[in-house]
């Protein structure tokens, strides 16, 4: 019984601890998950490309609004490119934003 009592007090506190989780780290996670399929050609969590982001510019450490601005360009074909418009149609505001606002948090190049 006493193990029982003490399985379910530790499920209890398990269920506590992601409930307080912050939505700001929830909504990180999302904007990383919806990173990954980035990280191909802009790099690991927006690193760039090439030596020092030279061929894309590295993205990490960008202002938010810049980057969900520029995402949105990409969208509305406003700023042409041969694959970001397509990419960027298959994404939502709420999407733009949780990318733009993971990709901004991660430091950027060292200087």
């Amino acid at each position: 019984m006493h193990l029982v009592m003490v399985a379910l007090l530790g499920a209890a506190t398990s269920a506590a601890s992601a409930a307080s989780a912050t939505p700001a780290a929830a909504a990180d996670n999302r904007g990383q998950r919806l990173y990954a399929s980035c990280a191909g050609c802009r790099g690991t969590a927006g690193a760039g490309s090439g030596n020092s982001g030279e061929i894309l510019p590295v993205l990490a450490g960008q202002p938010k609004d810049a980057l969900a601005a520029s995402m949105r360009a990409f969208r509305t074909g406003e700023r042409p490119a041969t694959i970001m418009q397509q990419l960027a149609k298959g994404y939502t505001d709420e999407q733009i934003e949780l990318i733009a606002a993971y990709l901004a948090a991660q430091p950027g190049p060292a200087r």
